[in-house]
């Protein structure tokens, strides 16, 4: 169904400068990856989980790489294999291609941890991943606040969903963990992301007396509303417009503009009338 904010969406690209766009969880799941909104979707996603009775919050946290770090790594470990053989869907493309014909200044911000912006093509320089990255890899104690590339690959047992390795800081020898901010996590390495930050920051300095920002929200949910308050504190300080593109959570409030669809339809329909 063609939605009416389309056309309204389109006039304000076609005039925008300056496209920041904030994703959370809704983009990836069209790329085929799972969704832990809750313990029902998580377990749907992982099954084996369920019968476990091991919840997402249990299996993301830092505890769990020192109390049972086979189990830590099977979870991380089976994630990791999923990202690295998923590619980023179509709208991706889309958002690249609208930056490129309309000659966008842009920088993304995201609560997802897949890489799946860095594997679509978008310049690490213009990404800020506020929980970090799976890609990259930390001591858990930590020794060193520094982190290193995710090199690794992992066997996981699909019944008791355990790895086989545990990898090692590559430091000190005491098990390394993603860099990604867990829950109760007080050993985050937030180095590599704090110098995104600083990026993202600098870029915001260069724009903020500039017209016709545009903040394109994608699959970010009220659950978790770290990416939300981002499109809204952006928007204040750049007195930009919000697009917001949600299935489920997609009321916003006037200037700003909501479409309530996936994030691949969303914009697929865009890009095919802008």
């Amino acid at each position: 169904m063609y939605n009416n904010n389309i056309d309204k969406i389109i006039k304000i690209l076609k005039k925008c400068r300056n496209l920041i766009i904030t994703a959370g969880a809704g983009m990836g799941v069209d790329s085929g990856l799972p969704d832990f909104r809750s313990n029902e979707g998580f377990w749907r996603n992982y099954p084996p989980y369920k019968k476990l009775n091991l919840s997402f919050y249990e299996l993301a946290n830092p505890a769990t790489f020192i109390i049972n770090p086979e189990l830590a790594w099977g979870f991380y470990g089976h994630r990791l294999n999923l990202y690295r053989r998923t590619e980023p869907h179509k709208g991706f493309y889309y958002i690249k291609e609208w930056i490129k014909k309309l000659s966008l200044n842009f920088f993304i911000i995201t609560s997802n941890v897949d890489g799946q912006f860095q594997k679509s093509g978008f310049d690490e320089k213009h990404i800020f991943e506020i929980h970090g990255s799976i890609h990259y890899l930390q001591c858990s104690k930590p020794c060193l606040h520094k982190v290193w590339d995710n090199k690794i690959t992992l066997s996981v047992d699909e019944f008791s969903m355990k790895s086989n390795t545990i990898p090692t800081c590559q430091y000190c020898g005491h098990i390394a963990r993603p860099n990604i901010l867990m829950f109760g996590d007080n050993n985050w390495v937030s180095t590599r992301s704090d110098i995104q930050s600083q990026n993202f920051s600098n870029w915001m300095n260069s724009i903020l007396h500039e017209e016709n920002t545009v903040i394109l929200e994608i699959g970010a949910g009220k659950a978790v509303p770290t990416i939300r308050n981002f499109s809204y504190n952006i928007a204040n300080l750049t007195n930009g417009i919000i697009m917001r593109i949600n299935p489920y959570d997609y009321n916003v409030e006037s200037p700003h503009i909501s479409i309530p669809m996936k994030a691949i339809d969303a914009l697929e329909l865009v890009h095919h009338n802008l």
